[in-house]
């Protein structure tokens, strides 16, 4: 019997071997050798099929997902056969391990390693290197899968991967040509780098605001590995770049954290050593920003980093860089390939010790505030509430007691007042540390030089009032919604204004063709007070829709959105309904700039929030034909943050305002504004700088770049003064905390409204230089520009960006439908 047994798993065991030598390598399966050409994704998805049909016992591949250009997204599950057979106890081990799953883990000596590769869609060489990276661990490497179990996600962003690789496969000459000035290495506006909607998929982690990211993140937090590596390009001038990252490191981040990252790009630096290839460590890339593919795994307890290799989109097969260097492709991926099999070869050689250091980072005992809490409008809770379940991050509600610690909006230890719908975010659950994150009110900051924005604390992106407490605070499981009412004969029918939802409310009554007013002053009306904003549908406009009562009622259920009757149009205080305070709100035709000059992250967040929040219609017209466009089919024309030199030419600048003084608005956003400060007939001027700049001259050239930074604010929250009874900022109070991208400043205008101003330069949360301190105290936030019988109407902070700050989308919203509203269209 034993004789058998053992003659079955030689056979079996050959059997295996003959499996794995029967792969067949990517080139020999993509018929060009790899590196030579850039691959489709359906080749690439065809390929991980073939290995995966052809070793099931070690390959397991999930689609987790579609793009919105209907791509697959998928995920391969490499490792051992008994690891691929016991794979759901291996995941569910591992959850035990940090709390996540109730239970006791039977066994903690497999490591989970994560290889996101292609998040940005023209660093192309990712993608083809996790082909490669696959097979070479289950033909020359298949001894680390003993205890490491490998996801391969081989292309977060096909969308666009295949816009960059479709373009460069149609442009390209043969043989590829090296000269940089070459049209292969100047993509066209909007390049490769964003998905379908021009995001930065790198920067959406934790906001979670596009279709890959969301579908990702329900997978990650099944698995939470233990190392994450993202793999990117940079410039054709650098040499690869790898773990340990730069400064600043996050205060949660664990000593285990940054040794092991110290290890592993040792590790790496072995084999790079023994080729000659260049290197650098410790440099640019920080683990702060919370969004990023390194430092939302290193808040979940993962070893997260970011892998970089020189080349980008501008490289395409090969190219000459400045040191005389033909950079290939071929090269790219081979860099690429080796620090993904050196990743996992120290992830084997450290499973146990990774699994219980991965345990303790989910001790959250040590962290200082115990409980946030935060009240404000429902539907801004609601919309955290969404943001928090993405993260499977949990919550209850207050028991209406009194809160006292940090406050928020005061920027000093205060107290406030609760009710039983205030959220309660307790420190005290597995992703505690990821809460602290999330919510504090200002990272503790250990070198200002950074990669990205400096602050993003919730409440403030929110437009919540919060206290983080040091002691817990008493909370319950959340209420239960209530149904709403469903709707009566009436006079009319007023709904509150103050967030999207009710702007999204707004948007589909005016596509459904209802008549809808909005009230520029407080009114009462059966003993209820309806702030300004207010909408207001009255049956005695809406005779055109049949079963009236049952549409309007059909969309508030829709919705969920409460409305109060009202049975007169006599109110108990003016203005009556047909007042002239309360105006019919014009369905607008809204367009937007698009194409050369415009920043595609602008646009793509514009573009995004018409298409997938407020559910509105938007034209898109390029920058190249803004001369034969009839602006007189729109009303509103939304200028994205972008360089308008070229595009705003005497002659389209005076079209531009010969339309706005025939009623048009246009919205100019962030870096829009540079057109239109300073010039002829605009009062938008640039603030002048206080700042001595003599002796710059004199800083040494090492404090160059640090000196610089006194002069950049980099992602920071001020508290503006808004004014509250300007169309513009219906729905806000007196107060409104502003993201600052930059140092920009504008003076107010000396015509025109200004609607929030900054009157003083308190940061609140992120990083300010001193000297870019000194000029920001009482320069212009939002403001209205009247010209004619229409407006500009400037936005100097942007509110959409990365589409997180969702406390500001109202003031877009506003300027749209309610600022200088013109005369109702038919």
């Amino acid at each position: 019997m034993q004789k058998l047994v053992l003659v079955l798993l030689v056979v079996f065991g050959s059997l295996t071997l003959t499996s794995a030598q029967n792969i067949k390598s990517p080139s020999d399966f993509l018929g060009y050798e790899i590196g030579t050409q850039f691959s489709r994704h359906h080749q690439v998805v065809d390929y991980f099929k073939s290995v995966a049909n052809t070793l099931p016992n070690q390959v397991k591949l999930e689609e987790y997902g579609k793009t919105n250009e209907r791509r697959s997204l998928y995920l391969a599950y490499v490792s051992s056969e008994e690891n691929i057979k016991n794979l759901e106890t291996i995941r569910e081990n591992n959850l035990k391990n940090t709390g996540l799953l109730e239970g006791t883990p039977t066994a903690t000596d497999i490591a989970i390693v994560w290889l996101s590769y292609n998040v940005h869609g023209n660093e192309a060489s990712s993608t083809e290197a996790a082909m490669l990276t696959l097979y070479k661990l289950l033909t020359e490497r298949k001894e680390l899968l003993k205890n490491t179990v490998v996801i391969i996600d081989p292309s977060i962003n096909p969308d666009g991967r295949d816009r960059y690789v479709n373009w460069y496969n149609e442009t390209a000459s043969q043989p590829y040509d090296i000269d940089r000035n070459a049209s292969e290495h100047s993509e066209p506006w909007p390049g490769g780098r964003p998905n379908h909607y021009l995001f930065d998929l790198n920067r959406d982690w934790a906001w979670a605001t596009q279709v890959e990211t969301q579908q990702r993140l329900k997978v990650y937090n099944k698995w939470m590995p233990h190392i994450h590596v993202d793999f990117h390009e940079q410039g054709i001038n650098e040499p690869y770049y790898f773990a340990p990252a730069a400064e600043p490191f996050h205060e949660i981040i664990s000593d285990w954290q940054r040794d092991f990252q110290t290890q592993i790009g040792k590790n790496h630096a072995k084999y790079f050593d023994a080729e000659g290839w260049l290197f650098f460590t410790r440099e640019r890339f920080d683990l702060f920003y919370p969004s990023y593919g390194d430092t939302y795994p290193t808040y979940m307890g993962a070893i997260g980093m970011t892998y970089e290799q020189g080349g980008h989109g501008m490289a395409g097969l090969g190219i000459l860089n400045d040191e005389g260097h033909v950079l290939t492709l071929v090269e790219r991926l081979t860099h690429h390939t080796t620090t993904g099999l050196s990743t996992v070869e120290i992830a084997s050689k450290n499973a146990s010790k990774l699994n219980s250091e991965f345990a303790k980072f989910f001790d959250n005992s040590s962290l200082k505030y115990k409980s946030y809490v935060v009240s404000g409008n429902a539907d801004n809770l609601n919309s955290l509430k969404t943001l928090l379940s993405k993260h499977e991050i949990t919550f209850e509600n207050s028991n209406g007691s009194k809160v006292s610690g940090y406050n928020y909006k005061t920027g000093q230890q205060g107290s406030m007042n609760t009710n039983s719908e205030a959220l309660v975010v307790h420190t005290n659950q597995p992703k505690g540390k990821m809460v602290k994150v999330l919510f504090e009110p200002n990272a503790k900051l250990s070198d200002s030089l950074t990669y990205d924005i400096t602050a993003w604390s919730v409440p403030y992106a929110y437009g919540l009032d919060a206290i983080a407490s040091t002691s817990k605070v008493p909370s319950s499981k959340l209420m239960e919604k209530k149904a709403l009412q469903t709707l009566n004969d009436a006079y009319g029918y007023v709904s509150k204004w103050n967030s999207l939802e009710d702007a999204q409310f707004l948007a589909e009554l005016l596509k459904q063709n209802f008549r809808v007013r909005f009230t520029e002053k407080p009114f009462t009306s059966n003993g209820n007070t309806f702030e300004r904003g207010s909408l207001i549908i009255a049956k005695g406009d809406n005779k055109h829709i049949e079963q009236f009562i049952s549409k309007l009622n059909t969309i508030a259920q829709k919705h969920l959105q409460p409305l109060t009757q009202i049975n007169s149009g006599f109110s108990q205080t003016t203005p009556d309904v047909g007042s002239p305070d309360i105006k019919l709100i014009n369905k607008q035709k809204v367009a937007i700039l698009s194409g050369k000059g415009t920043s595609s992250l602008s646009y793509g967040a514009i573009w995004h929030f018409f298409e997938q929040q407020l559910h509105y219609p938007l034209t898109s017209i390029n920058t190249d034909n803004l001369s034969r466009t009839n602006l007189d089919k729109f009303n509103v024309l939304i200028i994205p943050s972008g360089y308008y030199g070229s595009v705003l030419t005497e002659g389209n600048m005076t079209k531009l305002k010969d339309w706005v003084r025939a009623g048009g608005k246009v919205i100019a956003i962030d870096g829009a504004l540079r057109s239109f400060a300073g010039k002829e007939g605009f009062s938008l001027k640039y603030k002048d700088s206080e700042n001595d700049e003599q002796d710059d001259n004199l800083t040494p050239y090492a404090d160059r770049e640090r000196e610089y930074s006194n002069n950049l604010i980099t992602g920071a929250i001020f508290k503006t003064k808004v004014d509250k009874t300007h169309p513009m900022a219906f729905g806000y109070g007196e107060d409104y905390f502003t993201l600052k991208l930059g140092s920009s400043a504008y003076s107010l205008l000396d015509s025109g409204y200004n609607v929030a101003h900054l009157d003083n330069t308190k940061v609140y949360s992120g990083f300010a230089g001193k000297d870019a301190l000194k000029n920001l105290d009482q320069t212009l936030v939002f403001g209205e520009e009247p010209m004619g019988s229409g407006s500009f109407i400037y936005m100097v902070d942007d509110t959409l960006f990365r589409s997180f700050w969702e406390n500001g989308k109202l003031f877009l919203v506003n300027s749209i439908f309610f600022v200088n509203n013109n005369a109702f269209e038919l």
